[in-house]
């Protein structure tokens, strides 16, 4: 089947009546604002013992909905908000260091 074939049948699809095909940019809005939960199990046996097990559960959603949801985890990191209170505990250990090490910090420019 051809591309011109593909672009025929949407066209009589979309004048019959038929569902227009979706745009990835309205899919991807549609997961966003809803959410979707993706969950799998691998396992690998053998000879009957159990050697390897792994779950997978992964939520895709947009921040507001997953707040929406009561996961807020990111909010509490400290690897992911280290920026938000003008240098950390660890920025500040780092320029002693780089003090006692007669290192000169870079200049934030």
């Amino acid at each position: 089947m051809s591309s011109s074939d593909l672009g025929g049948s949407r066209a009589l699809a979309q004048r019959s009546g038929g569902p227009a095909p979706a745009q990835l940019a309205d899919v991807l809005e549609r997961v966003l604002d809803k959410g979707i939960v993706i969950a799998g199990d691998i396992q690998i046996n053998l000879l009957d013992i159990e050697l390897l097990t792994i779950r997978l559960r992964l939520l895709v959603a947009s921040a507001d909905k997953a707040r929406e949801m009561g996961i807020d985890w990111w909010e509490g990191d400290p690897f992911l908000s280290r920026g938000r209170d003008g240098g950390g505990a660890l920025e500040q250990r780092l320029r002693r260091l780089e003090r006692k090490a007669g290192l000169e910090p870079e200049e934030k420019g």
